[in-house]
């Protein structure tokens, strides 16, 4: 069941609002340096279209299990970190962290940026003993590629907390029947002190983990209550709180750890 849908504004009003977000994320874009569509380019808000290639969606990759030929089962996408080496998605997307691998801008069964490995996991315990939907926020440090680590061959977006309950945001992510990505932008509403909504259609299976960008910047990742939603018409993020940014540093200072260090460090699953 859906809660607090509020009711659509139809015609004029709701055009103007719409328009009145996105240009205003445009503005902060360019303040800040990051990658928002041009307005008159972009779909209109709640409308899911697909993601064209660019340096937002070389970002954002498809999990497997295994390898390409394991079929895609999550999205995840690169964050600035200061090993530059760390993913962020969804707790429920890493049960199996020791074979899951990640293709950032994965399209069309290839993998341009390569494939990558996990070599570690950073759940709440919230999550990791009771599966709490409000620590359904996780991250990832990727082992180096052919000498490469992930942030230099891509670049990561920032993580940002402390949003406004409406804020604006655009999704990324790779449903499982699909080989692309697809991306929609709406604003969001809380569902509680702890989850946030949006309406966006046909996110489906296997954009669980999909980044969630508020002017440019990590706010939340596809899941938590509902794991994310059970229609592919609504879905969900845990807020970003104290508990997400923790987990957030610890990757971070581990994967500097191990990028000082004459060898990797211990992995944490």
């Amino acid at each position: 069941m859906i809660h607090g849908i509020l009711p659509r504004q139809a015609g004029r009003p709701r055009a103007r609002r719409a328009t009145r977000i996105l240009l205003a994320l445009c503005a902060t874009a360019a303040l800040l340096g990051v990658d928002v569509p041009d307005p008159a380019s972009a779909p209109p808000l709640g409308v899911t279209a697909a993601a064209r290639p660019g340096t937002s969606a070389d970002r954002v990759g498809a999990l497997f299990a295994g390898g390409l030929d394991g079929g895609h089962f999550c999205t995840a996408a690169v964050v600035r970190s200061a090993g530059r080496d760390v993913i962020a998605t969804a707790a429920h997307c890493l049960d199996h962290p020791d074979t899951t691998v990640f293709a950032p801008g994965y399209r069309d069964g290839e993998a341009p940026y390569g494939v990558w490995r996990l070599s570690g996991a950073y759940v709440a315990p919230g999550w990791r003993d009771g599966q709490d939907p409000d620590e359904d926020i996780a991250f990832a440090t990727l082992a180096p590629l052919d000498g490469a680590l992930i942030e230099d061959v891509v670049g990561g977006f920032p993580v940002a907390g402390e949003q406004p309950d409406d804020v604006a945001v655009t999704v990324l992510g790779y449903p499982s029947t699909r080989e692309t990505p697809l991306r929609c932008a709406n604003a969001t509403e809380l569902l509680s002190a702890t989850q946030r909504r949006i309406e966006c259609p046909d996110l489906s299976g296997g954009t669980s983990g999909s980044p969630w960008l508020a002017d440019g910047a990590l706010a939340g990742v596809l899941g938590g209550y509902e794991g994310g939603g059970t229609v592919p018409e609504v879905s969900y993020s845990a807020v970003m709180g104290e508990g997400a940014l923790e987990l957030y540093r610890e990757a971070s200072a581990r994967g500097a750890l191990a990028l000082g260090s004459p060898a990797q460090g211990p992995t944490a699953w």
